[in-house]
Order: C-alpha cells, then sequence, then structure tokens
C-alpha cells in the first residue's frame, strides 16, 4: 500500500508555502502520493493545473482529483447553476484524462435536494464520460447518504464508486454501515477525525471516530488503493510545516499498518 495527503491542508491563506515546495516537503516527510484539489478556489489561485506535474516531479503519484465544492447542492437544479457545476464536473473528468489523473472526487447535493429527472441525466453523462476516457468517479459520503445510497444503486459502472470519509460519516450517518454496504464499491479513502474548532480534519486519533470499526471495514472490503488522510491544520498552529507533515505521516502509517 502507499500512503498519501490532500495537498491542501493549511499554511497561509493563499497558500504561502508555494506548491513546488509543499510537494517536496510532503515526499521528504515520507508520502508516497497526493490528492489535489482541483479548483482556483478556498486561496488557491490559477496555478492548480500545474500541481500534477509538479507533484510528479518531487517524486509522488496523484491518486485523485477533488471538483469544486462551491456549487454542489445545485447538481439536480434546473438552472444556470445547475448547468455550470455539471459543465464544472465534465471538465473535471477532461482535465483528468489531460494531466493523467485516474480519479474525481464528487459531492452529490445533501438529501433535502434528492435525485431527479435532471440529475439522473447528468449523472449518466458524467460517468458515460468517465468510462470512455478511463477515468474513476468517487462519490464521497457528507450529508446526502440517501442520494449517495440512490446512486451508487442505480449506476453499476466499474468506473462509479465510493470515496468513504471517515469523519464526515462519524458526524452525519454513524448509523449507516457504508462500508459494509458499498465496501465493493470503495476506490478512495479520505482518513480524518472529528473534534476541534471544525468538529472535522483533525489528525486520526486525535478525535472521536472508532478508528477500529473504520479499519476493519477497510480490511474487509478488500480495498488495496492508497492510504490518504485529509487533515487540516486548523488545529495545529503550534506546528510548523514540516512537523505537520512529519505527524501525519505518522498517523496515515499508523493506520496503513493496521490495514495490511
Amino acid at each position: 500500500m502507499s500512503v498519501g495527503i490532500y495537498d491542501c491542508f493549511g499554511y497561509g491563506p493563499g497558500y504561502d508555502v508555494s506548491f513546488r515546495e509543499r510537494y517536496r516537503l510532503i515526499k521528504d516527510a515520507g508520502f508516497d502520493c497526493v490528492m489535489l484539489w482541483w479548483s482556483d478556489r478556498f486561496g488557491r489561485g490559477e496555478g492548480y493545473r500545474e500541481d500534477a506535474e509538479l507533484a510528479r516531479s518531487a517524486g509522488l503519484s496523484v491518486v485523485n482529483m477533488h471538483a469544486p465544492v462551491h456549487a454542489q447542492n445545485f447538481l439536480f437544479s434546473d438552472s444556470v447553476e445547475g448547468e455550470s457545476v455539471f459543465t464544472e464536473y465534465l471538465q473535471c473528468i477532461d482535465d483528468c484524462r489531460v494531466y493523467r489523473i485516474p480519479m474525481v472526487v464528487i459531492h452529490l447535493p445533501d438529501d433535502d435536494l434528492p435525485v431527479n429527472e435532471i440529475g439522473t441525466d447528468r449523472l449518466v453523462r458524467l460517468i458515460d464520460r468517465a468510462g470512455e476516457y478511463g477515468v474513476d468517479i468517487a462519490f464521497e459520503n457528507l450529508r446526502n447518504i440517501r442520494n449517495l445510497t440512490l446512486v451508487l444503486e442505480r449506476f453499476r459502472s466499474p468506473h462509479a464508486g465510493l470515496c468513504y470519509d471517515s469523519c464526515h460519516h462519524a458526524n452525519y450517518a454513524p448509523g449507516v454501515d457504508l462500508l459494509s454496504l458499498y465496501g465493493d464499491r470503495l476506490k478512495a479513502l479520505h482518513l480524518h477525525d472529528n473534534g476541534g474548532s471544525r468538529n472535522q480534519h483533525r489528525l486520526p486519533f486525535d478525535g472521536n471516530v472508532e478508528w477500529s470499526t473504520v479499519i476493519d471495514g477497510i480490511k474487509a472490503s478488500g480495498y488495496t488503493g492508497a492510504v490518504t488522510t485529509e487533515s487540516m491544520n486548523w488545529d495545529y498552529a503550534h506546528l510548523d510545516i514540516r512537523s505537520f507533515l512529519d505527524l501525519a505521516y505518522e498517523r496515515a502509517k499508523r493506520l496503513e499498518r493496521m490495514i495490511m
């Protein structure tokens, strides 16, 4: 197995540490791979399409990109915003092919915005495009368990599956055994803990996620992909970037040892 981290994990609202240097530091800490944020939002700026090659130049593989999240709840909407977010997701799939990124992680709308005919048509087109290009789509669990269940049940394409987020699971749907239900569709991991100032994105083992249960589910699924953490530095201001990455790597390796 390989271990990885989300590349936009903090340190400056405009990412004061350049991404070329950031990837070097990630590699120096011991990580094998990264997950990329694919948008100019959250202070990232226009250079994000350079990231895949910058990461590879540092000796890291790229396991997936994260599609923009700012308009996720419009995906099933018959509106300008709905068409815009659908177009953004299509562009992400196109960019996966161009920049040699194997997978895109997408947020489905919240459950109070259920899948409708427009949404179904857009999902068909997204999954068909992904299949045509040999790209995977991993739909992430948030406040969207009914929508996620419907999509995973309805769309059986080998190019559509689950991005399992440990903290969102604990916070929003602890009574649903996602990994038992959809472990055979597991394509990506967002491993982070809850608690802290925002009740999410802490380093594993610093919150209340039941890691033994999570690990049992991942092991039972037969998942062999990267062990990746989506932790942020929000509650670790006392650590410089190198110390944060060292600690994040130690936690990721601990999870990896539990899974193997």
